[in-house]
């Protein structure tokens, strides 16, 4: 079996997104006609269907900015565990300096 060639990874604004949401949400097209069209894979354009579906409230699940909120808190709190851990090493070592 032949394997695919892995795409390279692209960004999309949110202005595109939400444009190819409306064009899958109209009904002319179906989700595979939009998929082919513009060059995206069916799991993406879903994806981004069923996130705002969410935004829009008609679906339960994080909103965006939820995911965004989740996604600094994350961040900082593993920024704070590495604080946390560098300032038990230090106090271990002034410990043993100055025994």
């Amino acid at each position: 079996m032949g394997k695919k060639k892995a795409r390279p990874r692209r960004s999309f604004t949110p202005e595109f997104k939400a444009e190819i949401v409306e064009l899958c949400r109209r009904g002319d097209r179906s989700v595979g006609q939009v998929v082919e069209e513009f060059d995206l894979t069916e799991t993406l354009v879903r994806q981004w269907v069923r996130q705002a579906e969410v935004d829009a409230g008609r679906r339960e699940g994080l909103t965006s900015s939820e995911r965004e909120e989740l996604a600094a808190l994350r961040r900082e709190n593993r920024r704070l565990r590495e604080d946390v851990d560098v300032l038990k090493r230090a106090t271990v070592f002034f410990d043993k300096e100055t025994r």
